[in-house]
């Protein structure tokens, strides 16, 4: 008998209990935050919840990466918030579509490979910001609290690290909402709960198109931010993928997360819903507690509308101190904390990168603008650190100089080779330029080369360039200067 699933039980559910488990995690761990970021987003709490259902449902279908859990997101809601604010909750639903379109458009067009460009340090960067707020999300709930809070806390982080040491059978964490939902009501302590976070749904969610002119004037009013929310949304996603790809040591199709995130987006706003995108201290709770497949991200979902509409009583009565236990759980499982003993040991420049990004992020709480920045500097470090590999060294041939250039050459590092040459020192005499080991890149590169040969001619001395290679040559060609 082989010791491998078939590949459709691999990819849904390799352990059907550890995956309804750990969506069963993952959806206590969702409810806070969703909460919480509809009215970052300014909409009632049963647009952010029913949209988290609709994308979870989604997605476990039309993503690519198994385990990850998608659902109405703070990044999204913040560049939500302008547009609901100033027109209303129909023209984000419309938003929404047009993000989500968006979406389906960058993962057809297979721009998931941008991906590449992004960074280990920013990477790491990210995942680190995301922790910081994570936990500082859940400062509001400990802020001022009374002292059966702090002790609720207390004793879920409590139930939560010390009962995988007797058994793993049962996730601490869903543990935890239970033991400290029985206490606080056999207790009658003074805690908030989640009834007390928002409105909860009290029916399905219904299907129908957004409430606003189908202009061009709507379009004028939404192109902007539904942009803006495809963007930050795909970045959130990808980023938890690649984090989900190490996690679990499988790899994942960029190019159809976009589109998958793209179509549950859609869904989510025809349903009444905010667009939303992977949510990562979510994701790494779920994968953290065994979930693998599909299912965990179906369940997930499922179990929300379960939990908000089928059992409202009882989820109503769950204190809130036990949702911050979780949280605070997953913000420091979330964290890379081998990242901070890393920061003596690594190039200094991957180091700036990676706190940039961190100190960006949480100060601007954009996951968009952090990344931005960090792959900015990448790029700007990369640049500086590949134009120093440029070299040119001079020798004497009998009355002429030979000067050989090695490295790479392009806009970055082009004026290094112009100044390598002075004119003073050549003094009108014959100079063979050797390129054998060099790589001419772009036409700042060979204008830079053309630069030295005519400066070279107008002073007395003949120019023989040799060894430029094939793509210098046709640049050469192609702006018909005379360097050879």
């Amino acid at each position: 008998m082989s010791k491998h699933p078939h590949p459709f039980r691999a990819e849904w559910a390799p352990s059907i209990p550890r995956e309804l488990m750990a969506g069963a995690v993952a959806t206590f761990a969702l409810i806070p935050e969703v909460i919480a970021f509809s009215f970052v987003a300014g909409v009632d709490p049963a647009v952010g919840l029913f949209a988290s259902f609709v994308i979870s449902i989604v997605i476990a279908f039309t993503g690519a990466r198994p385990a990850m859990v998608s659902a109405a997101a703070g990044s999204v809601a913040l560049v939500a918030a302008p547009l609901v604010h100033a027109h209303g909750v129909q023209y984000l639903f419309a938003a929404g579509i047009l993000a989500g379109a968006v979406q389906i458009l960058f993962g057809v067009l297979r721009l998931g490979v941008l991906m590449r460009y992004v960074s280990g340090s920013v990477r790491t960067g990210f995942v680190n910001a995301l922790a910081i707020l994570i936990f500082s999300a859940q400062m509001p709930h400990l802020i001022g609290a009374n002292a059966a809070t702090w002790a609720m806390v207390g004793a879920g982080l409590l139930i939560i690290y010390g009962l995988p040491r007797l058994t793993t059978a049962v996730p601490s964490p869903l543990v935890c909402i239970v033991v400290l939902t029985v206490a606080a009501n056999w207790l009658d302590l003074p805690l908030k709960t989640v009834a007390d976070l928002g409105l909860l749904p009290d029916g399905l969610p219904s299907f129908g198109l957004p409430q606003v002119p189908w202009s061009l004037e709507t379009l004028r009013l939404i192109a902007l931010p539904a942009l803006a929310i495809a963007m930050v949304g795909l970045l959130e996603s990808m980023m938890t993928a690649s984090v989900v790809d190490e996690l679990t040591d499988t790899p994942s199709s960029k190019n159809r997360e976009c589109s998958g995130i793209g179509v549950a987006n859609i869904a989510a706003s025809l349903f009444g819903g905010i667009a939303g995108c992977a949510m990562i201290g979510q994701t790494v709770g779920n994968v953290r507690y065994g979930g693998r497949g599909r299912l965990s991200t179906l369940f997930a979902g499922a179990f929300l509308l379960i939990l908000m509409v089928l059992l409202k009583p009882w989820v109503s009565q769950v204190p809130v101190a036990a949702l911050v236990a979780i949280m605070v759980m997953v913000s420091a499982s979330t964290l890379d904390w081998g990242s901070a003993r890393a920061l003596l040991r690594h190039p200094k420049l991957s180091s700036a990168v990676m706190l940039a990004t961190v100190v960006v992020t949480v100060a601007t709480d954009n996951l968009a603008a952090g990344v931005g920045v960090g792959v900015l500097l990448s790029g700007v470090f990369f640049t500086f650190k590949v134009s120093r590999l440029l070299s040119v060294e001079k020798t004497q041939d009998g009355a002429g100089l030979t000067y050989r250039v090695s490295g790479q050459v392009f806009f970055a590092s082009a004026d290094l080779l112009v100044d390598a040459f002075d004119v003073r020192d050549i003094e009108g005499r014959p100079v063979r330029i050797a390129l054998d080991n060099a790589h001419f890149w772009d036409i700042t590169a060979v204008n830079a080369l053309d630069k030295v040969c005519q400066r070279l001619r107008k002073h007395g001395s003949t120019v023989e360039v040799t060894g430029l290679n094939e793509h210098g040559r046709a640049l050469v060609s192609r702006l018909d200067i005379g360097i050879e």
